[in-house]
């Protein structure tokens, strides 16, 4: 398996991932400093965490209208822009008398603008790195993310503190242009991966061929919706302790972090191949303790150990590749992106509603369980189908799935990511 340093000498890797690290966080710092400027304004659970994670929700819409440009648009013009937009509406967020529903009309224009992010900046690291070299690359990207995450709430919820919230904002809107800047500066002008314009009606076409393929719906809802309820549990931390919030975000980015390095460095393919349903039960089960509403030192304890769940994106993503032709591949993990921050976005809101009928803790549990749930669900329909397909052949009916298949035997592109072993 590819080494992490022998990443960081890839040509163009060192750029993408440090314009990446920038913009990561820039959104973490922001995102604390905006859940707590909305809660502290309306002491409502509900709208701190669609303040929080409100971009999510916008992401439903540029999944079906816009994310045809994630392999027709330029990608390093694209990712420029992108971090560029953000640090002006993040700027516009840190306007002293704002009032809330401008708060969230900002939000959910970030949420537009990001639905592009995640297919251009993934299908860019998949064009860039060799065969084979896809998950570890995620991996150090996760693992990344997480050390960011923990240090960017950490020190936001001290910035916060010591300055306030709209300061904060001021300084994400700091980092999304840094960010910006070394996507400029570092990456090639390389040309998109796939002909024509963007489009609503090249979007749908799209989203349409990838959802024809039974594993691959089956892989995209594995990856969209356990996820997508934890997060829901996440997003009412502010409200569950609002002066330890960021103990609670930092514990969880470091479990976050460990299972990241785990599944992508430590676990044997044939182990990890496995991983995907236990690491998501992992990510539900400890939430249930938080019925008991535990004091700090536990909640945080159970917030970590249930983030080394979501190690199992990784093993999810893998197989999403190796199930999805080339040309389709930054189409296809943006879909990816924009589902999970879609799925994202709406537990959060569902879980504040909840909270703000019942408790915090309280609808923390019900969405553990309901990821939990869904978990087990779809394991059982995953093994109903592979019992009914026979080996080495496509799903019966299913023509995209062929199509990979017989391109991977010809040795042409399109079969370049079927000779990684399935997973994320």
């Amino acid at each position: 398996m590819t080494g992490y340093r022998q990443l960081l000498r890839t040509t163009e890797f060192t750029p993408l991932f440090l314009s990446s690290a920038a913009h990561t966080a820039a959104s973490t710092v922001s995102g604390l400093a905006l859940a707590t400027l909305v809660y502290r304004a309306t002491g409502s659970p509900l709208l701190s965490a669609v303040s929080m994670f409100g971009p999510s929700l916008a992401q439903v819409l540029g999944a079906t209208v816009l994310l045809s440009g994630a392999d027709r648009l330029p990608p390093r013009a694209t990712l420029a822009g992108l971090s560029l937009a953000f640090a002006v509406t993040t700027t516009v967020l840190a306007l002293p008398g704002l009032p809330v529903y401008g708060v969230l009309a900002v939000v959910l224009l970030q949420g537009l603008i990001d639905s592009l992010g995640g297919g251009v900046r993934w299908g860019l690291l998949n064009e860039i790195l060799s065969p084979g070299s896809y998950l570890p690359g995620r991996s150090l990207f996760n693992v990344m993310h997480g050390l960011l995450q923990v240090t960017g709430y950490a020190t936001g919820g001290v910035l916060i503190t010591a300055l306030g919230p709209r300061p904060v904002l001021l300084l994400a809107a700091l980092l999304y242009a840094g960010a910006a800047l070394l996507a400029r500066l570092g990456l090639t002008a390389r040309p998109p991966r796939a002909a024509g314009r963007p489009s609503a009606a090249a979007t749908w076409r799209t989203n349409a061929v990838l959802w024809s393929s039974r594993p691959r719906r089956l892989t995209y809802l594995g990856l969209w919706v356990p996820n997508g309820l934890v997060v829901g549990c996440e997003a009412l931390f502010v409200p569950y302790t609002p002066g330890s919030a960021g103990t609670l975000f930092a514990c969880a980015a470091l479990g976050m972090l460990a299972g990241d390095v785990t599944v992508g460095r430590l676990l044997p393919p044939a182990v990890r191949a496995r991983a995907a349903t236990p690491l998501l039960l992992l990510l539900a089960v400890p939430y249930l303790f938080f019925a008991l509403r535990p004091a700090l030192p536990l909640a945080a304890a159970c917030a970590a150990l249930a983030s080394v769940g979501f190690g199992a994106s990784l093993v999810q993503q893998e197989r999403l590749m190796s199930l999805t032709p080339a040309e389709l591949s930054g189409h296809a993990l943006g879909l990816h992106s924009a589902g999970m921050l879609t799925l994202q976005g709406t537990a959060a809101a569902l879980a504040g509603g909840m909270a703000q009928l019942t408790s915090p803790g309280a609808a923390m549990t019900v969405m553990a369980l309901t990821s939990a749930a869904v978990t087990v669900a779809l394991a059982v329909a995953a093994r109903a189908g592979s019992g009914g397909t026979r080996k080495g052949r496509g799903e019966p009916g299913d023509r995209s799935g062929r199509r990979a298949r017989s391109s991977a035997d010809r040795g042409t592109p399109s079969g370049v990511l079927r000779l990684r072993s399935p997973g994320r």
